[in-house]
């Protein structure tokens, strides 16, 4: 299975077809399901092109994917720095209706984050699948510890220069999925950046669910900017075994 990102934090400038209005990321909702994507993540915006975790904002963008693509499943993020506070986003997220109301199918919950129990208590009771975002091996170790395992839709094994320890984005994928152990749930093992190709095929040898777009990485795996998020998951879904673990070009920031 492969997930598409598609768009992340990335300032609209990082990329000219970053999809940031409800409209262009219905529009790389669709082109990405059609090349083989089995679901989608987004980052909803506000009318100004930032992040937003505002109920209209959400319900617009999840509203305008499903009226171009309406069997995909959506996902939408909940990371800290949305929101100005932990209260302040859990507000904003209790207000978010069902999925058959017009709310997300899942979130990302950042098991790092202060208050993650909580605000995926949160969305199981207004019926929103979580997904747990696993950084490092402390935040694997701090959710096994919880009976989440049972309860979470996939495990996300996200690997990110920066912030999971190492300088190979291969061995922290496998120190996180050593300390997670054997999930219950289906895991997805993604990296960023640097590390998004190497991971993406070693996930994809081993066995995991996948993940790429523009949120991940702007380049193709030869070094190339990516026309767009359908042209990198035609790439990842591409047959190339012999694909390098190195890339030429970094992945800008």
């Amino acid at each position: 299975m492969i997930t598409a990102c598609l768009n992340g934090d990335r300032a609209p400038r990082a990329h000219p077809r970053l999809p940031v209005t409800p409209d262009a990321v219905a529009r790389a909702a669709r082109d990405v399901v059609d090349v083989g994507a089995f679901m989608v993540h987004v980052h909803p915006r506000d009318a100004q092109g930032r992040e937003s975790l505002d109920v209209d904002d959400v319900v617009a963008t999840v509203g305008a994917i499903r009226a171009l693509v309406p069997d995909v499943r959506v996902s939408v993020t909940t990371r800290d720095g949305i929101a100005t506070d932990e209260r302040d986003k859990l507000a904003q997220i209790r207000a978010w209706p069902a999925p058959e109301d017009g709310g997300p199918d899942c979130a990302t919950v950042n098991w790092h984050e202060p208050g993650a129990v909580r605000l995926a208590g949160v969305l199981r009771t207004t019926g929103i699948a979580v997904e747990a975002g696993i950084w490092t091996p402390h935040a694997a170790t701090a959710f096994v510890s919880t009976n989440w395992p049972w309860q979470v839709e996939r495990v996300l094994v996200e690997v990110i220069p920066g912030h999971t320890r190492g300088s190979d984005g291969l061995w922290a994928s496998e120190r996180v999925l050593a300390a997670l152990g054997m999930s219950p749930a289906p895991v997805l093992v993604h990296g960023e950046r640097a590390w998004a190709w190497p991971v993406l095929r070693w996930a994809q040898r081993s066995g995991y669910d996948v993940r790429i777009g523009l949120e991940d990485t702007l380049v193709l795996p030869d070094g190339r900017e990516a026309r767009d998020n359908t042209e990198l998951v035609a790439a990842a879904l591409a047959s190339d075994g012999g694909a390098p673990t190195q890339w030429p070009v970094p992945d800008p920031l």
